[in-house]
């Protein structure tokens, strides 16, 4: 072998012996998330295990589940008035094409409105009032 041939095995097997490494590291780096992940699952099923060897009918548990429920409800009702309730503003598509026709007033005449909105889809016409009712402009 000549010279050249014998310096590219050495570089091929100094690539090799990196690469080698790297993949060790990798590996002892997947073997501890391994680890870590059982941990978590065997934890997990303690957790289940141990809720499932707990009686359901404990005193008292039946009355907080329906407190719970109630004020679970009573959230989301909240949450959905509250999203409804929440934009005051109008789409720049409704704003500019009230702005082109002369209407920037609060309150919107249905008339004017009817009028300015021809010139759109039923689709676009329905999504703008929606908007415009939503920030309390139309009824």
């Amino acid at each position: 072998m000549d010279e050249q041939m014998t310096q590219q095995l050495v570089t091929t097997a100094d690539r090799l012996a990196n690469a080698a490494e790297t993949l060790d590291r990798v590996f002892e780096r997947l073997d501890a998330q391994q680890e870590a992940m059982n941990a978590k699952v065997d934890r997990i099923v303690a957790a289940v295990e141990e809720r499932v060897a707990v009686p359901a009918e404990n005193n008292g548990t039946d009355e907080l589940q329906q407190r719970l429920a109630a004020l679970e409800k009573a959230n989301g009702e909240l949450k959905a008035q509250a999203a409804r309730l929440a934009r005051k503003s109008l789409s720049p598509l409704a704003s500019s094409l009230l702005a082109k026709n002369g209407n920037e007033d609060e309150r919107v005449d249905a008339a004017v409105l009817d009028k300015t909105l021809q010139a759109l889809s039923v689709e676009q016409r329905i999504a703008v009032k929606a908007e415009m009712a939503r920030a309390g402009m139309i009824e």
